[in-house]
């Protein structure tokens, strides 16, 4: 029997080829792109989870009165273990934010993500070096470096470990030691790095609670109560901070919880500390994937239930012989799984063709065959899913017709279903015209970010990449003479910061007896004219003015809200131990690009808040000189600067600043992709669905015709009962998107006021693609012979 079924379903399959083939070509496309989805899912959803500890591994943040933050002190980490046993481990990293330049006789290297890890840390996040991870004896760290940075920094060499390297600019470089090679280097963890210096104490013994520069992770015992122990870590921290010499009613710590725990499986995507943009991407990239999956299986089951009456004497013949309806729901079932197994053949094919373009837009190794074990039961659920969800209403439909109805060619039985199929190819043109409309909006986004004034002139600044530290106010001037003699260079400055979107560092300050936490930039002298930073209120920074070196401060207007200040120049606001008198305020802009609003922020050329590194140059070139001007930088750099000025490294601050758009603009690519084949899939399903409906009503035009209904009159009926299905789909549409788009925009604390154009847009392209295909079709039935649909009659 089964032979029989499987031949009986091959035929049919044949039979109908052309439906056959947009069938599966259609569910293996949307197969396709949700195999894709699901490695992209899994992939960022699996940062460490290779640890064997990872559920029980948490990052201590600190949460002050305007923002959280992970950052924390030093001795933290020691007292959590010593004072709280259901600590296991407790570990500290420390990352640095310049380039090492690391260097041997025979080669050089810079490591961008230098990172200091102590032992405890290490283990917990399994950081290995070959050979095993040993706890040092003394208070030295251990340095180690990657296999391919020791290739460069000693070529053709046997590697004898410890091996002499040295750090720093040549001419003053820091002879040190490598203990090592490390293979754990990969994006994939939550602790990325280049290069790692492990020791028992990266702290150096350090005891101030209040140098907050320094990561801290703990691993509980198994079946300890996080919250329980949030808690008490909150409360030993503020007592050691009164003990430090912080007020008890000091605003950080009076009525309010402080200390919190990470989860480490929320750090890679939703910090609480920080910026959940990824995981909102991984979640809309997952709808997107599902909705295209489900107009897929609609657009299966839609097809499937229009064949079902050129079935029914099958189906009538069999019941008279006495098959059973649940041999005939197998039978049925059977046909359709052979298709979701053909379909999901093709959709592991297509999906290994785009994964290449998938990862260069996303950035990610990801690879079918050797990826994630999880897809091999993840790819048979999906399978069963589809055929489920496909399969089982059509089968039951074809295996309940009446075996005296159809026998006696009364086929009205498979109208019942006539609403079900228009709900379906409404849905199915619904979820494309939300695709339409999504991707309009996030154009009219992107392109509102591209255009939009964001208070600084990027596009002329080349940020030049130096080591050397220029801490001291007035060390960077001999330097600043030197390049601004080079034609084409209008500015040069020097700061701890660049307008990348990096987060800055945050202090309280304090004005007029108003308490606040905000931002602050250790900058120098013609820091705002570099950046085409406007001025709204009093002066810049200026050499005329002896006391800008020391004991002046520059607000944003952001900053002069926060303290609520109406006349501020003049005015003395205290920070850092600092008495600084305000000299202007300049315009807000937006270094941290669009979804983050401005933060107050003050800059002062001497600032001694601990921690600050100024050694980030930036130049001001006119762009009509820009290569000339890099020419002769290039040229003249060793002399200028003495110090760094073995290698000519250099960005541009504006591509820098473009980096913050790759998020959405890797969401625009697959929101086009995801419409473009939302659109084909449902099309595909049109075409079907209209030469079908057509062909069934072959009889009725031929009469029409034969009465003298015109060509014109037999496409406007067949189309209006087309076009009344794609207005309800529109009407469906259009709430949704508007929601989704809304939610979407909410991400983004400057964005476009809601559009209505992309709305229209959707539901014209979905109106004139609908009576394109079904005018086709009709075209064919009305330039039929009507003798051929009525001589049987």
């Amino acid at each position: 029997m089964f032979k029989l079924n499987l031949k009986i379903a091959l035929r049919n399959l044949w039979k109908n080829k052309g439906y056959t083939i947009v069938n599966i070509g259609g569910l293996g496309t949307a197969l396709a792109a949700f195999i894709l989805v699901i490695l992209y899912v899994t992939y960022e959803k699996g940062y460490d989870k290779d640890l064997p500890a990872y559920s029980r591994i948490y990052q201590v943040g600190r949460s002050l009165p305007d923002f959280k933050t992970e950052y924390t002190p030093p001795p933290l980490a020691s007292a959590i273990k010593a004072h709280f046993p259901e600590v296991e481990l407790s570990g500290r990293t420390k990352n640095h934010g310049f380039e090492f330049l690391i260097s041997s006789d025979a080669g050089r290297i810079y490591a961008r993500k230098t990172m200091q890890i102590d032992y405890e840390a290490a283990k917990m996040f399994n950081v290995r070096p070959e050979g095993g991870l040993i706890k040092a004896i003394d208070g030295r760290v251990s340095l180690y470096l990657p296999k391919h940075f020791l290739n460069e920094l000693f070529p053709g060499q046997k590697i004898k470990f410890p091996q002499r390297i040295f750090l720093g600019p040549k001419a003053a470089a820091q002879a040190e030691q490598v203990s090592g090679t490390i293979a754990k280097t990969d994006a994939h963890s939550n602790l990325q790095f280049d290069a790692v210096a492990i020791g028992n104490d990266i702290g150096f013994a350090s005891e101030d609670f209040e140098d907050n520069t320094f990561k801290t992770f703990v691993q509980l015992r198994t079946g300890a109560d996080p919250v329980a122990l949030q808690h008490k870590i909150d409360q030993f921290y503020k007592k050691e901070l009164i003990k430090a010499g912080v007020p008890a009613n000091d605003r950080r710590i009076a009525n309010r919880s402080i200390i919190f725990l990470d989860p480490l499986e929320n750090l890679h995507l939703r910090p609480m500390a920080g910026n959940d943009a990824g995981y909102k991407v991984v979640i809309a990239l997952f709808g997107l994937g599902m909705l295209i999956m489900i107009i897929a299986c609609i657009n299966f089951t839609n097809l499937s239930i229009a064949l079902a009456t050129r079935r029914a004497k099958e189906v009538g013949v069999k019941k008279v012989m006495g098959a059973y309806r649940s041999s005939l729901t197998f039978q049925f079932l059977l046909e359709i799984f052979m298709q979701c197994v053909v379909a999901l053949v093709i959709g592991l094919i297509l999906a290994e063709i785009m994964l290449p373009w998938f990862n260069n837009t996303f950035d990610t190794p990801l690879s079918i065959w050797n990826g994630p074990k999880s897809l091999l039961w993840q790819l048979p659920l999906i399978l069963l899913l589809v055929t489920a969800i496909s399969g089982v209403y059509p089968a039951l439909i074809l295996s309940g017709f009446k075996p005296a109805a159809v026998l006696k060619g009364n086929l009205q039985t498979s109208y019942k279903t006539l609403w079900f199929r228009n709900s379906l190819l409404a849905g199915q043109f619904s979820i494309a015209i939300i695709f339409i409309t999504g991707l309009l909006i996030v154009n009219h986004q992107l392109k509102y970010m591209r255009e939009e004034n964001t208070g600084f002139k990027p596009e002329q600044v080349v940020y030049m990449k130096s080591i050397v530290l220029f801490n001291d106010p007035g060390t960077f001037d001999e330097l600043r003479k030197k390049l601004v003699k080079i034609p084409g260079i209008n500015y040069a400055t020097v700061a701890s910061d660049i307008p990348d979107g990096s987060k800055v560092r945050t202090n309280t300050y304090k004005i007029e007896g108003r308490e606040a936490a905000i931002d602050f930039l250790d900058v120098d002298f013609d820091y705002f004219e570099t950046l085409g930073i406007g001025i709204k209120e009093g002066r810049l920074f200026s050499k005329e003015f002896n006391a800008d070196v020391k004991a002046s401060a520059i607000l944003n207007e952001t900053a002069v809200a926060r303290y609520g200040l109406t006349d501020p120049v003049g005015k003395v606001i205290r920070g850092c131990n600092t008495d600084y008198k305000i000299v202007g305020v300049v315009k807000d802009f937006k270094s941290q690009g669009f979804e983050k609003a401005v933060e107050p922020t003050i800059y002062a050329i001497n600032n001694p808040c601990g921690g600050m590194n100024k050694y980030r140059i930036m130049l001001n070139i006119d762009q009509s000189r820009m290569s000339v001007a890099l020419a002769a930088l290039r040229k003249q750099w060793p002399d200028i600067n003495k110090l760094d000025g073995d290698d000519f490294r250099y960005e541009f601050v504006d591509e820098l600043y473009g980096r913050l758009f790759k998020k959405q603009e890797q969401l625009q690519s697959v929101f086009f992709f995801a419409a473009i084949l939302t659109i084909l899939i449902a099309l595909l399903g049109l075409f079907a669905f209209s030469a079908f409906t057509t062909g069934s009503r072959l009889k009725e035009i031929s009469i029409r015709k034969v009465l003298g209904a015109s060509n014109l009159q037999i496409l406007q009926l067949l189309n209006s009962f087309f076009i009344r299905i794609i207005l309800a789909a529109n009407i469906i549409a259009w709430p949704v998107a508007y929601l989704l788009a809304r939610g979407w925009l909410d991400m983004f604390a400057y964005r476009i006021a809601m559009p209505l154009f992309p709305f229209a847009v959707a539901g014209f392209v979905s109106g004139i693609l609908t009576i394109l295909i079904v005018s086709l079709q009709v075209r064919k039935a009305v330039k039929s012979n009507p003798v051929d649909a009525l001589k049987y009659e």
